[in-house]
Order: C-alpha cells, then sequence, then structure tokens
C-alpha cells in the first residue's frame, strides 16, 4: 500500500542505521549507527573526539634570503630540535648544496628509517640559482623523512622548489636584512640574551654597520669583558667597539693580499693604538681572509661574478673587490694565514704574548 502525501514513518529509538554501500562515505553518506550532527560531516572533523582533527607537521622547511647569518640561526635551531629526538646517527644526512642532483636529494629524502623514528636530511647553502632543479626531489616527502633546506640567496615568488615544498605541505621562510627599528630590536633582545642590556645594544647599533654577524661578535665580546669581572661604562664599550672604525678596517684590508704592506702594519698599529683591541683587529683580518677564500673556492668552481654575488650576504662593493683579489691569491697561504690568526689569539688570550707586538709580528707572518 502506497503511504498518503506528507506521512513520514516512525523509526524506532532502538533501531540502527545500515553501513552505506562502499563509497557512500565520500558521497557524504553515514557511517556506522546513531545520529550525527550536521558538524561531523565538515572536512578534517574527528568524530571520535568530537573535535577538528590536528593539522599536518609540516617535515619540510626551505629557508632563504639575503640574511645569511638568521638563516643559519634558524637551520641550527631546527636540526638540534630534530636531531634530539634520534637515537642513532644513521637517522641524520647532511649534503652540499653545491653540485647536488634532484636524484640524489630524491633518493636520501625516500629511504627508510634504519634505526631511528624518523629520517633528518639537511641540504646547505644551495646556490639560488640552481634551486629549481631540485623541485621534482620534493614531489614526494613521506612522513618518515624531516627535510631541511637552506638556499644561498632569495628566490622569485613563482621558484618552483619553493612551490614544491608548499605542495608537500612544508613552510618556505624568507630572511631579509633588518633595518631601522627591527634591527635594533634584534640587538636588544641579543643583548639580553648575552646579558646585557637594551642600552648597550642600541650603542653597539650606533656605531657598527648593519651586519648582524658583526653586531652579534661585537655583543660577544662585550659580554666576555663583563664576565671576566670589568665594568661595562659607556666609555669602555666606546673604546671596545670596533664598528666606528670602518674606513680604517677597509684600507687594511685593502692592503692585506697577496701580502701585508707596508701600509697595513702602520694602520693596524693606529687601530690598536686608537682604541681598538689588537685581537679585533685581527679578527676582523680573519673575516676578509676567510670572504677571499670562499671566493676563491667558487671562482674554481667556474662561477661568474655576479653567481657570486647571488649566493653570498656581503655587500656587493666588498664581494667585488674580493673577487679581484681572489684571482691571483694562493688557497694554501690563505688557509696557512687564518691558522697564524688563530694561533696569535690563543696567545694572547692564554697570557703568552702582548696583544699590541703580537700583533705587529703576525702581519709580518702573513
Amino acid at each position: 500500500m502506497e503511504p498518503k502525501a506528507g506521512f513520514t514513518p516512525a523509526v524506532p529509538r532502538h533501531a540502527t542505521i545500515q553501513a552505506p554501500p562502499s563509497g557512500a562515505e565520500e558521497r557524504g553518506g553515514f557511517r556506522g549507527g546513531g545520529h550525527l550532527s550536521p558538524r561531523e560531516f565538515k572536512p578534517g572533523y574527528d568524530r571520535r573526539a568530537r573535535m577538528p582533527s590536528p593539522k599536518p607537521k609540516a617535515d619540510v622547511l626551505l629557508l632563504h634570503g639575503d640574511e645569511r647569518f638568521l638563516i643559519d640561526e634558524k637551520a641550527r635551531a631546527t636540526l638540534e630540535g630534530w636531531r634530539s629526538e634520534l637515537g642513532s646517527d644513521f637517522g641524520f644526512e647532511r649534503l652540499e648544496g653545491q653540485g647536488l642532483n634532484a636524484a640524489r636529494l630524491q633518493d636520501a629524502v625516500l629511504q627508510a628509517p634504519f634505526l631511528d623514528p624518523y629520517r633528518v636530511v639537511a641540504v646547505t647553502k644551495e646556490p639560488a640559482p640552481r634551486a629549481e632543479s631540485l623541485a621534482p626531489a620534493l614531489s614526494e616527502v613521506p612522513s618518515s623523512t624531516r627535510v631541511l633546506i637552506t638556499i644561498a640567496g632569495r628566490l622569485g615568488g613563482g621558484n618552483r622548489l619553493a612551490r614544491a615544498i608548499t605542495a608537500a605541505g612544508g613552510i618556505v621562510e624568507e630572511m631579509t636584512h633588518l633595518k631601522g627599528r627591527s634591527l635594533s630590536e634584534w640587538a636588544a633582545r641579543r643583548a639580553i640574551e648575552h646579558g646585557l642590556t637594551p642600552a648597550i645594544a642600541a650603542q653597539v647599533v650606533r656605531v657598527t654597520p648593519p651586519d648582524l654577524t658583526i653586531i652579534d661578535s661585537e655583543l660577544s665580546k662585550l659580554a666576555a669583558y663583563k664576565a671576566s669581572g670589568s665594568r661595562l661604562t659607556a666609555e669602555v664599550v666606546t673604546e671596545l667597539l670596533a664598528g666606528g672604525r670602518e674606513d680604517e678596517i677597509f684600507k687594511l684590508t685593502d692592503n692585506l693580499l697577496p701580502h701585508p704592506t707596508p701600509e697595513a702594519l702602520k694602520i693596524a698599529r693606529g687601530l690598536s693604538r686608537g682604541g681598538m683591541q689588537p685581537t679585533s683587529v685581527a679578527y676582523r683580518m680573519a673575516r676578509h681572509i676567510a670572504l677571499v677564500l670562499e671566493v676563491r673556492a667558487k671562482q674554481e668552481r667556474g662561477e661568474s661574478l655576479s653567481e657570486v654575488k647571488s649566493e653570498m650576504s656581503e655587500h656587493p662593493f666588498v664581494i667585488q673587490k674580493a673577487f679581484d683579489v681572489a684571482r691571483n691569491a694562493d688557497p694554501d697561504r690563505l688557509e696557512a694565514a687564518l691558522r697564524a690568526i688563530r694561533d696569535y689569539e690563543w696567545e694572547v688570550k692564554s697570557g703568552q704574548i702582548d696583544p699590541e707586538l703580537g700583533l705587529d709580528v703576525l702581519l709580518t707572518r702573513l
């Protein structure tokens, strides 16, 4: 007998709703017995917990940009956190970006863990112009692998590698040069971490180039001075800081390679006797030599000046000068110079030599 129009059959309370045919769940059908409220059909809703399911954890991180210091700092902290959960060294694999191809990276990403809950794959300093070539390797990232990639330079908005990582549920972060208020706030936080005050940080920022590596080095030096038991007055801070003598520092580095000239010795003496610590002079020389050594290595790999500039965070003018010097530089001599500066600093800190006389001797050995 046909039911009358508008008639709704009664359903006993103890009745159950049968499971739908295969595929009905995807079409919005019921699953299991009992009554379900409409909100339980929202994507990502976990019926059992009656709360939204957690978002997937991003296990792929790409860091790029112009601020190398922030990139290295974030990468170091990320890897320390990931590696702290590993039980062996088998779960960690570091790949140098230079010369890396997509097939090699994909092989590392797809490997299954051996003795650890997951694998960690770190790609460091991948040149920005070559970053897109790695995109195919990230088409599939298993949940048992965590990937960190740092880029030497900045990637454009439509970069294929960045898009591939985003599609894989990962995170892309750009680290830009800090300026103005953001630089001052960063320096203040860094000073507090070193046990110093924001006022000291402001003084450092006023007389130091806007280079996070230099600012952090100056703060570390001031913190070490304070830790020795000495009092950090405004006058002492001014004497300890190296930033206000940048013109003379540039003149010194201009006369440093391939061998220090008499002018280099004269400038170094003027800096140390004018209030700058001799070890700080040596540190700035070491930074310049290390830069030239890095540029020389890139030249030997056939990289052009424009490629080197895109990969490094230093000012283009500084890189240009280092590129010119590096053409005629001997890598072995550069490495020997860095070792000599290291030995000098150790001898000064251990009280074996006088800082100023030792600096004169150091320049004759370079």
